[in-house]
């Protein structure tokens, strides 16, 4: 199967002495739902971040769809980090209105991915009126405008209530449906486990796991065998 990401030994080190990642190695496989786990810490957003070229890597290689990660490459990717970033006095329509010219696609482009989103029928409220969860089908459908192949999400599902998760569910996995890949981040291991097609695990930077879900299951129970390797991971990390 074809490769929408392939993550190659990516090191990073924030400051001058936390390496948040140390030899990163992933492969999203093109149309699945990648879910990529992990406690607090162990560097899920700053691979996210690198990726979107909001950090620059310092070691390692990233491709996307068999080309190098690049300003070029990247206008394949939409991408939602650290939050929606909406401006609470704007509404949806007045958002979109402004992602599609600075990305230089059609307006209605951006009016198609509010539909994707089942905002249409709200696109003239302001974001201070939205819920979170209609923030964040917002920001998505922002990072939506320019119709990527690959959708790249940090947490998409903090804050969230039930309804707003299962919402945010069937959602991703639509996209996947229609042909985007997406690749997610969470440390929230039940809401992974219900879209994801595979998955990772980075644990204190690396990566400790990469496959289905099924094979982190420690007799049957999947919450006790992902514990168990967050626990071996944290030990192997731990200088002595």
């Amino acid at each position: 199967m074809a490769e929408a990401l392939r993550v190659s030994g990516v090191e990073k080190t924030l400051g001058r002495r936390h390496p948040a990642l140390r030899g990163v190695d992933l492969t999203v496989r093109t149309g699945e739902v990648y879910g990529l786990l992990g406690p607090n810490g162990a560097g899920k957003t700053t691979l996210m971040k690198t990726i979107a070229g909001l950090l620059r890597l310092d070691s390692g290689r990233i491709s996307v769809f068999d080309r190098p990660l690049s300003r070029d490459t990247r206008r394949g990717l939409g991408t939602l980090i650290d939050g929606p970033g909406l401006w609470p006095r704007m509404n949806a329509a007045e958002h979109v209105r402004v992602h599609t010219r600075l990305r230089g696609v059609p307006e209605e482009w951006g009016h198609e991915a509010l539909s994707t989103v089942g905002m249409a029928d709200l696109a003239d409220r302001r974001v201070s009126a939205c819920s979170l969860g209609m923030r964040w089908r917002l920001g998505i459908a922002l990072a939506l405008v320019s119709r990527p192949q690959l959708l790249v999400l940090d947490e998409p599902t903090n804050g969230l209530d039930p309804l707003g998760m299962r919402d945010m569910r069937e959602l991703l996995r639509r996209l996947a449906g229609e042909g985007t890949t997406v690749f997610v981040s969470s440390h929230q291991l039940d809401q992974i486990a219900r879209i994801c097609d595979r998955v990772g695990v980075l644990v204190a930077g690396t990566t400790h796991y990469e496959g289905p879900l099924e094979g982190l299951a420690n007799g049957g129970d999947l919450e006790e065998g992902f514990l168990d390797l967050v626990a071996a991971g944290a030990d192997s990390s731990t200088p002595t």
